[in-house]
């Protein structure tokens, strides 16, 4: 065989695999998709101060494992101490305000009732003047001077009125349903809220990163102080549009993580996104900007997988973990396929 035809026939050989290469990736894609875009995420909690303070103890180190309930930093509680300390007090004169204004109510009732006396009986001294005074047994001016007593009485009477009035009013509702006594009630539970804040625990198991917390430093409500990474991971995968035709919740895939190559993880479709950011738009007033493009085939849209797995037994993966997904058909021989296919792709990952 000449040189050649010796070329040639590599030619015919690598033009022949390359066509059979290629149709197999066309078969794949469209009956067992594959895709690189997938990662472990965890949830990852801001830890937040909820009052203002200087940090007196910083209980955790960074990367630690960390249970729910589990203290992880104080801050400094005199001053919230002091809070509640006065909120008690104000609590305590509360109340002896309120024992006091009762002790005058019961005077001021007293002097209403004597005034009552008192006009009554002017009331009934003028009505016996004004009656000798019809047939001459007074002079006039006792008739006036009578007169203006039972006015004086009478308006005395209203005076002692007025003050019980005023002092109920001051006193307002008794019991538990008095307004200064809920006031200082609610004063004081709120100053033990805030003292319980001085003390901030883990709300759910996870582990602590990012630890940038000293004693000494000063705690700002609203500000971060470190980040609580959940243990419970979640993977998402991100698939082109056309490869999602036949996946539904509970679809069986495989995972394979870079940093387990050859190593597959069997896994479920827990979910799918409803949609992508660049399928939103603000309603801002502005016309819309059509996407320009001069290429014949646009870039494929891609949308997320939620897949869920059992993690018992299993490396702790950290959030960020780059991780390859295989959809799995129920074939039996594409299955088989589907299989070595992923776990070539992930041997391939860990070389390069």
């Amino acid at each position: 065989m000449t040189p050649d035809q010796q070329f040639s026939r590599l030619v015919k050989i690598a033009s022949l695999g390359f066509i059979i290469l290629f149709a197999y990736f066309l078969f794949a894609d469209n009956t067992m998709p594959l895709t690189p875009q997938a990662m472990a995420t965890r949830i990852v909690t801001k830890i937040t101060p909820q009052i203002t303070g200087k940090i007196d103890t910083v209980a955790v180190y960074n990367n630690q494992a960390v249970k729910k309930g589990d203290l992880l930093f104080q801050i400094d509680p005199r001053p919230y101490q002091l809070a509640v300390t006065d909120a008690q007090l104000n609590l305590e004169q509360v109340k002896q305000d309120n024992a006091e204004l009762d002790a005058s109510i019961l005077a001021a009732k007293a002097d209403l009732k004597a005034s009552q006396s008192t006009t009554i009986q002017k009331r009934n001294e003028a009505k016996r003047f004004d009656s000798l005074f019809v047939t001459h047994g007074v002079s006039q001016q006792q008739k006036d001077l009578s007169d203006s007593e039972a006015e004086t009485a009478n308006a005395n009477f209203l005076a002692a009125k007025a003050r019980l009035k005023k002092l109920q009013i001051n006193r307002g509702e008794q019991g538990e349903s008095n307004l200064k006594l809920r006031q200082a009630e609610n004063a004081l539970a709120q100053a033990e809220l805030n003292l319980s804040y001085t003390n901030v625990y883990a709300d759910q198991d996870g582990i602590v990163t990012n630890l940038q917390l000293e004693v000494g430093s000063f705690a700002t409500v609203g500000q971060p102080l470190l980040a609580l990474v959940s243990n419970n991971v979640d993977i998402i995968a991100d698939f082109r549009e056309k490869n999602l035709r036949n996946v539904q919740t509970s679809s069986s895939t495989l995972i394979a993580f870079d940093s387990t190559p050859g190593v597959l993880y069997p896994a479920i479709v827990e979910s799918v996104d409803a949609g992508v950011s660049t399928g939103q738009f603000n309603a801002d007033g502005l016309l819309a900007e059509p996407e320009e493009s001069t290429r014949w085939v646009r870039d494929a849209q891609r949308f997320r997988l939620h897949l869920s797995f059992d993690e018992s037994g299993m490396p702790h993966f950290p959030a960020g973990a780059r991780a390859t997904v295989q959809l799995v058909p129920d074939n039996i021989v594409l299955n088989l396929l589907a299989t070595m296919q992923i776990k070539a792709i992930s041997l391939l990952h860990y070389l390069y």
